[in-house]
């Protein structure tokens, strides 16, 4: 690959355009150093290459790498890299900016001893568990990177990252669905007076339904209600009791959020409510 200085951000990273002329980032320790614009790069010297479809996200990207120590920007691309592979999907590329940005302000303040409860951290762990897990495996990388053994809270903070780069959501909303989650398990909770089984099946789809529909929740959108009045009346009559606890929590998401469930909503509710409870 032939990469040509557009702009030089700091001694390790460099703007320069790609074959197809669209705008890259491309680090490397001391690739700039003695250089300028218009000279070419060494090959061998790259070690990675940015490319942003998105041209805020670049503008900001740049930013940050002018800003912030080429190592922060390193363990989070090794840490989305884990990331994508274990989960099996695409994050969106926003990730590159607020994982970086998130690693390196939590690095300086434990330097300076200050240490941040993350309030949903058992939520985090048992609502996102491959996402958690992710972070705990991303808080090795960074004590081997910069010799700091960041807590538990940091893990769940490094999860939401990832949470919202496969919702496309921001951290304010991931923080409001996983509450929302909460308040409904805890309601399907003392109604039945159980403990989930949270490794079963049921329960794992009964979450990601409620997550989906506390996404919906938090952006104001209803779910497209066909009125299936037949099967709806069956599913109200067949499973009384999970339909009872399906009223409680539409009144209270009601009288919390303003926001109205639909039929069909609440249909689904009571199968998944019905299916998570049964094996008790």
């Amino acid at each position: 690959m032939k990469v040509v200085i557009e702009k030089i951000l700091n001694n390790n990273a460099v703007v320069s355009l790609s074959d197809e002329q669209s705008e890259i980032i491309v680090m490397g320790k001391g690739i700039a150093f003695g250089k300028k614009r218009g000279d070419l790069i060494d090959n061998d010297r790259i070690e990675k290459v940015f490319t942003l479809k998105n041209g805020d996200l670049t503008n900001k990207l740049k930013q940050l790498i002018e800003e912030i120590p080429i190592e922060y920007m390193a363990v989070s691309e090794d840490i989305i890299k884990f990331a994508k592979l274990q989960l099996g999907k695409s994050l969106n590329d926003t990730i590159y900016i607020s994982l970086t940005d998130h690693i390196h302000y939590a690095v300086e303040r434990f330097k300076k001893g200050l240490i941040i409860k993350n309030g949903l951290l058992w939520e985090i762990k048992n609502l996102y568990k491959e996402e958690f897990q992710i972070g705990l495996e991303a808080l090795k990388m960074i004590e081997q990177a910069f010799g700091v053994g960041l807590p538990e809270d940091e893990a769940a903070f490094i999860a939401l990252h990832i949470v919202n780069a496969e919702l496309n959501e921001d951290i304010g909303n991931i923080m409001a669905m996983t509450e929302i989650v909460k308040e409904i398990l805890k309601i399907v909770k003392y109604h039945f007076l159980i403990e989930f089984e949270e490794e079963s099946l049921n329960y794992y789809r009964f979450i990601t339904h409620l997550k989906f529909f506390a996404q919906r929740l938090v952006n104001k959108e209803f779910y497209e209600d066909d009125r299936q009045d037949d099967l709806f009346q069956i599913v109200k009559t067949r499973y009384t009791d999970s339909y009872g606890c399906a009223l409680k929590i539409k009144e209270f998401i009601n009288k919390k959020y303003r926001y109205i469930i639909t039929q069909d909503e609440m249909m689904y509710l009571t199968i998944h409510i019905e299916r998570v409870v049964k094996i008790h």
